[in-house]
């Protein structure tokens, strides 16, 4: 076929028929893959539904399992010395409740005795604070002011019966944060006397198929949690004691508690830092005045700058691998599912499923996810009535040992 003007030879448009064919292809495909989503999707609805309706039951199991991360260090060193079990366990978790209440009770005669001082410094404040609304350039009238206050008085006793409400909520929860810290302390007394025996016989139960990969993500969920605890723990440490020093420095009431709030506050990473330096910039502020809280803002951020860029950094180099973006999402998540409690569980429950996406991916890849630290490989073996977990050395697959 040629074309009329120039008599150059054009080519015929290409045949059409499998067009329809392919398309078909794909709309099916298209259809499975947004069918299987849909099932994952409601899967994952049901799973959180019936995780909420179990809350109740499983706060305390994985409060439990924190504080067992921490106290399982000096209970495996008094087993290993011949301690029975439940003596160790009891001997440690005696010890670090004596302990927390060494520190409330250090703190609170500094709290009660500088308490009263700050209320007063505040109301000294709020005084400074409305000469200076008095002043240019807002000029307002002390009519004016007055009348403002006296709005906010009275939507606050029109709302008596809502205020007295949340705190009935108020007590009310911080009674159920006494139940869920007893029960947690009594299942972690069963987490170290038990511990050990847990793994092998939940892998027994599973049969002998998934006993690896059960006994492999126990094993990477308990290192896991460990870790997040001993790296938050010496973080903590780290800011607490350089801003603790700073505001000693500059004569700030209530350094220990600021510092003691401080090293809690590296718990819940990146908000509960800005949480705890907020509140020690405050009390700077109506104590010290506006350049002495200046001072202090510096201190924090500049703590806190080295600590975010050359200590986690170090400290975290074989830790979670969770981007700070992926952090503040679990932080804030967390915190709007559970209050505290879920601002403080949002990080370890990301990385504990950052570990299990890695362990499926790196065994769809073929390599051997449950290669440990030292070069070992978790494996099981015997029956269904029994298996026993034992280590062998580890066969890297065709990319090497996978690491979490």
């Amino acid at each position: 076929m040629t074309d009329g003007v120039t008599g150059v030879a054009t080519q015929a448009p290409a045949p059409v028929e499998g067009r329809g064919v392919r398309l078909q292809a794909a709309s099916r495909t298209l259809a499975t893959v947004a069918a299987q989503f849909l099932l994952v999707a409601a899967a994952v609805v049901v799973l959180g539904y019936v995780l909420g309706k179990l809350w109740v039951i499983l706060l305390p199991i994985v409060l439990g399992l924190l504080i067992a991360t921490v106290l399982w260090p000096p209970t495996r060193f008094l087993r290993r010395h011949r301690w029975p079990p439940a003596a160790a366990a009891a001997l440690v978790l005696v010890a670090f409740l004596a302990a927390l209440s060494g520190i409330v009770a250090a703190i609170a005669p500094s709290v009660a005795d500088q308490v009263t001082e700050l209320a007063d410094q505040a109301t000294a404040g709020l005084q400074d604070v409305q000469e200076w609304l008095q002043g240019p350039p807002f000029n307002f009238g002390e009519d004016q002011i007055g009348d403002a206050v006296d709005s906010t008085i009275n939507s606050i006793q029109g709302n008596a019966q809502d205020i007295a409400g949340y705190a009935v909520t108020g007590v009310s929860a911080v009674g159920n944060g006494l139940i869920n810290l007893v029960l947690a302390l009594v299942l972690c007394f069963f987490f170290l006397k038990d511990g050990t025996r847990w793994v092998p016989w939940l892998a027994a139960q599973t049969g002998p198929r998934a006993a690896r990969h059960v006994t492999a993500l126990s094993q990477k969920t308990w290192s896991t949690l460990s870790e997040f605890i001993r790296q938050q723990a010496f973080v903590g440490f780290i800011d607490a004691f350089f801003i603790g020093i700073g505001l000693w420095i500059l004569d700030v009431p209530l350094v220990i508690p600021l510092a003691v709030l401080t090293f809690f506050g590296a718990f819940i990473p990146i908000i509960g830092a800005f949480v705890a330096g907020a509140f020690a910039v405050l009390i700077a502020l109506v104590d010290q005045g506006f350049t002495t809280a200046l001072i202090v803002l510096i201190i924090v951020l500049v703590v806190q700058q080295l600590e975010g860029n050359v200590l986690q950094p170090i400290i975290q180099g074989r830790g979670f691998n969770l981007h700070a973006a992926v952090v503040i999402l679990a932080v804030t998540a967390g915190g709007s599912l559970a209050g505290i409690i879920g601002a403080f569980l949002g990080v370890p429950v990301a990385a504990l499923i950052a570990v299990v996406y890695r362990y499926c991916r790196d065994e769809l890849d073929g390599r051997h996810p449950e290669v440990q630290d030292d070069g070992t490989r978790a494996t099981i073996t015997g029956d269904e009535s029994g298996a026993v977990v034992t280590e062998e050395p580890a066969q890297p697959g065709p990319s090497g040992p996978a690491t979490s």
